[in-house]
């Protein structure tokens, strides 16, 4: 069973809902482990300081006092033939913010948690606004909000309260150390909530460069342009779309471990950039053929089921 990862109160206005928290998506990246090449050695990463470094210590140099080392675990001992020395335990680890090309602050451990924000366990509401008005850049990670045990009613009044309002509520809630901004929002019949990004942490388009200048574009082609968005809508079905690329990644995996060799096809070549209309007409034309396509087969498979 999923376990929660969160738990505590949704605090709407007076009214405290008991709830938890689940991710409401995982990632299927294919993961790797690092091994030497010919050997089938496992790679381990260790904690190092490059001798030319730990002689010169650049923070001493600038005058800067060295941090407290702040209490943490034993370092498990090193195995035997690897230099002990060479790695550096965790107690000794600090975290320096690079203000210049080599020039870094040292904070230590004890330093940052006497700043982090405190272990609260309220999702606190503090406004509502339309949904449309939350432009998707935001989004940063999905979950689902459910009741605990007492908290069922006051959870589908604000469900229902949301919905028919069609009004999310923006939150804030501390998960592990670091405060979220959140969207509390309808999602299937239950209460979803999304983290947020901050404002500043959402880049602008002048920044890489955007918005371009203004193009002439003529009739004829935003014609064409719109009947191939039309050409290609159709309802958001998300089952459609897979991910192919770990699919064959997937699959490489199982040959090789059937004892199988597989001829991997170099990508082919991008094509030219044809002319514009040209592009249009050819674009829209596969389209209606794809379209085609999916309704014969659609309508093999009802007469087959049927």
């Amino acid at each position: 069973m999923t376990r929660a990862i969160w738990t505590g109160n949704l605090s709407f206005g007076l009214v405290s809902i008991p709830v938890r928290l689940f991710q409401a998506a995982a990632t299927k990246d294919v993961r790797f482990h690092q091994f030497q090449a010919g050997t089938g050695q496992r790679i381990r990463l260790r904690r190092v300081v490059p001798e030319a470094e730990a002689e010169t210590e650049p923070g001493l140099d600038r005058g800067w006092d060295r941090p407290t080392a702040a209490p943490g675990p034993s370092v498990r001992p090193e195995p035997p033939g690897e230099p002990a020395e060479d790695a550096v335990a965790y107690e000794d680890v600090v975290k320096g913010y690079e203000l210049d090309r080599d020039t870094y602050v040292m904070v230590a451990p004890e330093e940052l948690e006497g700043l982090a924000p405190e272990q609260t366990r309220t999702i606190e509401i503090e406004d509502f606004v339309d949904l449309a008005d939350i432009d998707p850049v935001y989004f940063e990670k999905s979950y689902y909000v459910a009741p605990q045990r007492g908290g069922e009613k006051p959870y589908a009044l604000l469900l229902r309260a949301m919905q028919d309002s069609g009004k999310v509520a923006i939150a804030r809630f501390v998960l592990r150390t670091r405060e979220h901004l959140a969207a509390v929002r309808p999602m299937d019949g239950v209460i979803g909530l999304e983290t947020l990004f901050y404002a500043d942490e959402v880049r602008p388009p002048a920044e890489i460069g955007l918005p371009l200048p203004a193009q002439r574009i003529s009739e004829r082609e935003l014609t064409m342009a719109r009947a191939l968005v039309e050409s290609l809508a159709t309802a958001w079905e998300p089952e459609r779309y897979r991910d192919t690329y770990r699919e064959r990644v997937l699959e490489l995996i199982e040959a090789k471990a059937r004892g199988e060799e597989l001829v991997i096809e170099a990508p082919p070549s991008p094509p030219a950039v044809p002319d514009l209309m040209a592009a249009l007409r050819a674009s829209v034309e596969a389209a209606r053929q794809r379209r085609a396509g999916d309704a014969e087969r659609s309508g093999r498979s009802k007469r087959a089921g049927g």
